[in-house]
């Protein structure tokens, strides 16, 4: 029997004598594909990018030995950027456009990238953050991961996260059952990932490994050694910096410290696959997720913003492929404009899968670049534009979920067309200091027009919800909370602890008629707390927890659709619970708490919901 590997070998090699197979299709078998994206680490965190603090060695081998995208543009958010990695479309067409708000929801209607790469024959794991979903249908073994081991939303201390998960010592969800992991979160993915490698590695499929850190997003707990060195080298370093305060200098410390840890597992990573024959046919993938966390501060590696800006320091990220194999040529850097949904396609290409692209997508296969066949053309316009979280902000689009045309930047060769309304030239102004609108008013008009077809395309679906299936057998029962209220920003325990009074609604699907009991909670499960109760101060590994606050609730009240019920609660209550039959199909949902007189309190963060 022909295997699968040797059986595509040789239909390359016929599409190639043929004269019909392109550059890139005439390769060796399909590689093992692992990308790794970190959270939060800016294009500057390298000492390969001059960062004078943090020492990058690992990762600088890696950028000596790739093909470096020095022009290559993330979205300034992680969920965003996410979805485009997944789908190869423009974040905008994907619904998945913000951290929280209920916006992070992956559209169930387009394909993933482990869902192609597992129908054209790989086997596709994911070791780490998601957060394009926590729901059926938008988990990640919802979308074509075979192993996952993952934590829910945005961070480790999240809102749907185990209770005081940690970075130490953490929980996961393990095929989705919780698992306790001894170790530091960076270290223990890759540590699964590398045995999982290894597993597979015997069977007769290639393999695609994501790897999707939690470092270096804080919370920043860091183990000490890492802590205690970037420390001192910060200290030394602070006469040639900026002006710093000393929670800058510490949150700059655990920052970079994290980045040195995440270092360190690039260079095990390497090891790994050197000592398993695996390095050569292995395409292996380095990219960040958004802009720095604390660059502008200290080392802006020449670009203004950072992470949740539209400046270029907000989305222009470090991007790394390197593949022995399949000779892709020296080392280099290409220049051209690249943006993460090119990935996709490019995989898919490297894979001998081109065939299985989907025709929509917004990215374009760089295979035929990295290769040396052509190039990308100069004259290529980018979009980038996402959901902000909803605070108070200067620009009126700034202050809500809502997506706005307006919130775009369109990117072309070295212009950048900021909000519509300001014109920078980066060959001449790379900290974008100066707003050349006014002299170049047909780069303006070119940049207006392509923004105006490019919302025309995307505008009208670009706020439609993604809904929560509930009731259905692949997850029932299901835990909803406050990451999906639509428009309102609630994501971390910190708030939960706090007792932000703040509520919303959540757009849900019911999958069945039937039964559905509700359980609405202040605190998860895994609290055991009262309805009323603060919750006890706590220590972490890293960090010691403040108490958190009591509040006075005394009944809920839940609506559906048109429908609203109301139930009284004890003083001993954890929890107060409906019970009722709910038709079948999409539906808004709320859940308040209120206090003795009936006024409302604030949304009930966690809600468990069974069908019967």
């Amino acid at each position: 029997m022909i295997s699968h590997l040797s059986a595509l070998s040789l239909l390359r090699l016929f599409l190639a004598l043929a004269g019909i197979a392109g550059a890139s299709l005439a390769r060796a078998t399909p590689p093992h594909i692992v990308v790794i994206v970190s959270d939060d680490q800016g294009y500057g965190e390298l000492s390969a990018h001059g960062n004078p603090i943090v020492r990058t060695p690992h990762l600088d081998r890696l950028h000596a030995s790739s093909v470096r995208l020095t022009d290559f543009h993330a979205a300034p958010m992680c969920t965003p950027t996410r979805a485009q990695l997944m789908t190869g479309r423009d974040a905008v067409r994907t619904h998945a456009v913000n951290v929280s708000s209920g916006r992070s929801l992956l559209r169930r209607d387009v394909q993933t990238l482990p869902e192609l790469l597992r129908a054209g024959g790989y086997t596709t794991g994911l070791f780490g953050k998601w957060h394009l979903g926590d729901n059926y249908p938008c988990r990640p073994q919802d979308r074509g991961f075979d192993e996952v081991m993952t934590f829910p939303s945005s961070h480790i201390g999240s809102v749907p996260d185990a209770w005081l998960n940690d970075y130490f010592d953490g929980t996961y969800l393990h095929n989705g059952r919780a698992r306790t992991y001894p170790g530091y979160t960076t270290d223990v993915l890759f540590d699964e990932a590398m045995a999982w490698i290894k597993h597979r590695r015997s069977a007769d499929r290639p393999t695609f490994t994501y790897v999707a850190t939690a470092a270096p997003h804080a919370p920043h707990y860091v183990p000490e050694r890492f802590r205690t060195a970037m420390a001192k080298r910060l200290e030394a370093a602070l006469p040639s910096l900026p002006k710093l305060t000393s929670a800058q200098q510490e949150s700059i410390t655990r920052y970079l410290a994290m980045v040195e840890n995440l270092d360190e597992n690039m260079g095990r990573l390497d090891a790994f696959l050197e000592k398993e024959g695996l390095r050569n046919d292995t395409l292996l993938v380095f990219l960040s997720d958004n802009g720095t966390t604390f660059g502008d501060l200290y080392y802006p590696a020449g670009m203004r913003g950072k992470k949740t800006t539209l400046w270029e320091g907000g989305h222009r990220v470090p991007c790394f492929l390197r593949w022995p194999a399949a000779g892709l040529g020296a080392p280099r850097e290409v220049t051209p404009l690249t943006q993460v949904q090119d990935l996709l396609p490019t995989l898919l290409e490297c894979a001998g899968l081109a065939h299985k692209t989907p025709a929509d997508l917004d990215g374009r296969s760089l295979a035929p670049l990295l290769l040396g066949a052509t190039a990308v053309p100069p004259e290529r316009t980018l979009f980038i534009n996402f959901s902000r979280v909803p605070f108070p902000g200067k620009a009126p689009w700034a202050t809500s979920a809502e997506v706005r045309r307006e919130g775009t930047a369109v990117l072309w060769q070295q212009w950048r067309w900021l909000e519509d309304r300001q014109l920078f030239d980066l060959k001449t102004d790379p900290l974008q200091q100066h707003d050349v609108a006014a002299q170049y008013p047909e780069v303006v008009a070119r940049l207006r027009g392509e923004l105006d077809h490019w919302w025309r395309r995307v505008g009208p679906d670009a706020n439609e919800p993604e809904r929560v299936v509930l009731g259905h057998v692949a997850e029932n029962p299901a835990l909803l909370t406050a990451c999906e209220w639509w428009n309102v920003f609630v994501d971390q325990q910190a708030q939960v602890r706090r007792g932000e009074l703040k509520n919303g609604v959540w757009h849900v699907e019911f999958a069945h008629a039937g039964n559905y009991r509700f359980e609405l909670r202040r605190w998860p499960r895994d609290a055991s707390l009262g309805l009323t109760a603060g919750a006890p101060p706590a220590k972490l590994a890293d960090d010691q927890l403040q108490e958190g606050k009591a509040l006075p609730i005394a009944q809920a009240r839940l609506r559906i659709a048109e429908k609203e019920w109301t139930a009284h609660g004890t003083p001993e209550a954890t929890h107060i619970s409906f019970e009722l039959p709910l038709p079948a199909g999409p539906a808004q949902m709320e859940a308040t708490f209120l206090d003795a007189s009936g006024a409302p309190l604030l949304g009930a963060y966690y809600v468990y919901v069974e069908r019967r």
